[in-house]
């Protein structure tokens, strides 16, 4: 199912679709993303990007969700920052280092309210392969692979967001994206 990001009734069908365990490639503020509820859709992410088991997902979060995930406060200057594309690797409850991300993206705030729920997000490719950029060619490899796609523009963006480590001072950059850190370092 192809959805388009412009119609009003898009973020209810997908939030519906993600909290039934659906799996759907996304538009946000870098890039496309293959995305599915936290939680219960991790597993069905790995298999279908044939990821391995160590290898952790973005999660992407409203402002509070991410401060409900964290074990500890949120160090103010990265809360100063948020919404951004600026993904931050911070400890979550469990004490284990995990990759949060505050999307700028108003559509994906909206759906994020709506599911109630963070969404995990990962590049659109099998694991190994370079990152699809272009929605038809996403459409081509993932159509029969997911439950449903979103389209906003051909190509949504392609650079990435930028990833940043918080758990060591100073915090290290791990990934140079679109969002410019270096004044943190």
């Amino acid at each position: 199912m192809i959805l388009n990001k412009l119609n009003p009734e898009t973020i209810g069908i997908v939030a519906n679709l993600l909290k039934d365990g659906g799996l759907g490639v996304l538009p946000c503020d870098t890039i496309y993303g293959l995305s599915s509820i936290y939680g219960i859709g991790e597993k069905p992410l790995r298999f279908i990007k044939k990821r391995p088991d160590y290898k952790p997902f973005i999660i992407l979060c409203t402002l509070q969700q991410a401060k409900d995930i964290c074990k500890e406060e949120i160090p103010e200057e990265i809360l100063k920052l948020w919404p951004a594309p600026l993904t931050v690797i911070l400890k979550d409850k469990n004490n284990v280092s995990t990759a949060i991300r505050v999307p700028k993206d108003e559509f994906f705030q909206k759906l994020l309210e709506k599911t109630g729920s963070p969404i995990y997000s990962t590049s659109v490719n099998t694991s190994g392969e370079p990152t699809l950029l272009n929605f038809t060619e996403i459409q081509q490899r993932f159509e029969c692979k997911v439950d449903f796609m979103v389209k906003n523009k051909e190509t949504q963006g392609t650079i990435p967001s930028t990833l940043i480590d918080a758990t060591v001072k100073p915090y290290r950059i791990l990934r140079q994206g679109t969002f410019d850190v270096s004044f943190l370092i």
